[in-house]
């Protein structure tokens, strides 16, 4: 084993799903500018997007991560700033809005396609995504992917806790393991912690759930790149024993 090598102790690479695999938060961008565009005659776009993001947060202990939660937050949203004086017809172009956001095709990032079938020739592949399940089922059966992967779980949220039933569940300790994701709240704080690796791939956009989160980049368990098909590279050990973070 070469201890020099970023991640040699790696067995089983976990992948998140959107924004990783995926486009998926791009949906979400176009729907707050559509939301801002039908609440223009009673608020701002940073007002109707700051109230949004204080909506979302309040329900999501009960609406979860998703598409659906937030397309009734979107509702919620435009019923509060016009204080309850939305058209109907507005409503309705809120549902298609998030009707349209659940049948868009699955889009795979830059690299996917090749980088995924590469690894699954060398690793235990997992793939640990988060948000409404009927939804995630159906993008990872469309993506064309789901056959690659050992191991599918759909989580409310991910955390220490959930990643640890996970490598019970698999038979590995927490140093065999690498999480690739966009997130630093979701694939990066939580294994780095439990001592396990983590590769961000960043989204161009940020999720409203997620700004403002700071997060420490040293450590040497963690390694940031641009695109996803250089992480072979990475985990052979071609970018040399320092590697680096963008």
């Amino acid at each position: 084993m070469n201890e020099d090598r970023f991640a040699a102790e790696v067995t089983v690479i976990g992948f998140d799903g959107d924004d990783t695999l995926w486009h998926s938060e791009d949906a979400f961008a176009l729907a707050q500018e559509r939301l801002a565009d039908l609440l223009a005659a009673h608020a701002s776009d940073a007002e109707v997007l700051a109230r949004l993001q204080e909506i979302e947060r309040r329900n999501l202990e009960l609406f979860g991560y998703g598409i659906k939660g937030f397309t009734l937050c979107m509702i919620e949203t435009a019923i509060e700033v016009s204080n309850g004086t939305v058209p109907v017809a507005d409503i309705e172009h809120l549902l298609g809005t998030g009707r349209e956001m659940l049948a868009r095709p699955v889009g795979l990032l830059p690299g996917v396609a090749e980088t995924v079938p590469l690894l699954a020739d060398g690793y235990r592949l997992a793939l640990i995504t988060k948000g409404d399940l009927l939804n995630q089922e159906s993008k990872i059966a469309r993506s064309g992917l789901a056959g690659l992967f050992e191991s599918i779980d759909i989580l409310s949220e991910k955390t220490a806790d959930s990643y640890l039933q996970i490598f019970r569940r698999l038979e590995i300790e927490p140093e065999q393991f690498l999480m690739v994701g966009n997130s630093e709240v979701s694939d990066a704080l939580p294994v780095v912690a439990l001592q396990s690796w983590a590769v961000l791939v960043p989204y161009p956009l940020t999720s409203m759930h997620e700004l403002g989160f700071s997060f420490d980049r040293s450590s040497p368990r963690l390694r940031i790149l641009t695109r996803i098909d250089e992480l072979p590279a990475i985990l052979s050990g071609a970018e040399g024993p320092s590697g680096g973070t963008a």
